[in-house]
């Protein structure tokens, strides 16, 4: 059953009926997406040689103030397009060669995904569909997309309710990110691989470091530790920037440090995590942000 009369799609749970009104997540009941591209910026096991086929969608249910994808995220910019012409965007994705077709941020649009989904493995699609979100889903939700998606690419943002109220504005993000994972690891298993190292199932969880929140990651990182064990793989990312409405927070509004990310890499050797990624400190941390321009929407 479709949920966009009374969405309780997300744990907002807004109840508001999208096909008259945006929710709180800006979203109607129309898919809106910003960007088509091949991506070669995601986890080497995601994007490989070939790139990630992103469909990035307008819109979302959390409210980060940092958002680095703000001019979507927060700001709504992109297209409508209906379900078969999504299907027909995994289809040419797929002909560009890339090796999975990444939904990201696709919270608010997961009954008109799945339908999208359906018309393009009907029509021969067959590489992996990754779902690439914030972590703050509801596990009934996760569920409608058993046997649809194969790869989860959730973030694990915040340790506490008390930072993901100040910067995302909920106050149940914790429960909901654990509960989720737990149903997404339930789903796919724990990581496969093909011969080229390309991951075809599984999940691996993100966690972006924020500067003067290092107490926040080591907490989020012995979450994970302790409640996933050897189940996904892990992602910590170092390319935070203040960006969108970061300057109103003076905590947040810099770039993490050397010394932030080097304690952060020795308490993954503490805590025995080897299994993922973490992202070394660059220069310019704006070019990870895509241009959104509409490109291959219509």
């Amino acid at each position: 059953m479709c949920e966009y009369k009374n969405c309780k799609m997300c744990p907002r749970e807004c109840g508001i009926d999208r096909t008259r009104n945006a929710g709180v997540c800006g979203a109607t009941d129309k898919i809106k997406v910003a960007l088509v591209s091949v991506h070669d910026y995601e986890e080497p096991c995601i994007s490989g040689k070939n790139g990630s086929g992103t469909v990035f969608f307008s819109n979302c249910n959390l409210r980060c103030v940092y958002c680095q994808n703000f001019k979507i995220s927060r700001n709504g910019y992109g297209k409508e397009i209906t379900s078969t012409r999504l299907a027909e965007i995994f289809l040419e994705q797929q002909k560009r060669g890339v090796n999975n077709i990444n939904l990201v941020t696709p919270t608010m649009y997961v009954d008109g995904i799945i339908e999208a989904i359906k018309i393009a493995k009907s029509n021969g699609l067959t590489i992996p569909i990754v779902y690439n979100s914030s972590g703050y889903e509801k596990v009934e939700t996760i569920k409608k997309l058993k046997g649809y998606v194969d790869i989860y690419l959730p973030d694990f943002k915040y340790a506490t309710n008390r930072l993901a109220l100040r910067y995302s504005g909920v106050n149940n993000y914790v429960e909901s990110a654990i509960s989720s994972i737990k149903e997404m690891i339930n789903q796919v298993g724990k990581p496969k691989f093909n011969d080229e190292g390309i991951m075809t199932s599984g999940v691996i969880i993100r966690h972006m470091i924020l500067p003067n929140n290092i107490l926040n990651s080591k907490m989020v990182l012995k979450r994970i530790s302790e409640e996933f064990k050897n189940d996904t793989l892990v992602s910590v990312m170092a390319q935070y920037f203040p960006t969108g409405e970061a300057e109103k927070y003076p905590e947040i509004n810099r770039k993490i440090n050397k010394e932030e990310l080097e304690e952060i890499q020795d308490y993954l050797v503490e805590l025995n995590i080897e299994n993922g990624y973490i992202q070394e400190l660059g220069e310019h941390e704006e070019e990870y942000v895509p241009n959104f321009d509409l490109s291959n929407v219509e």
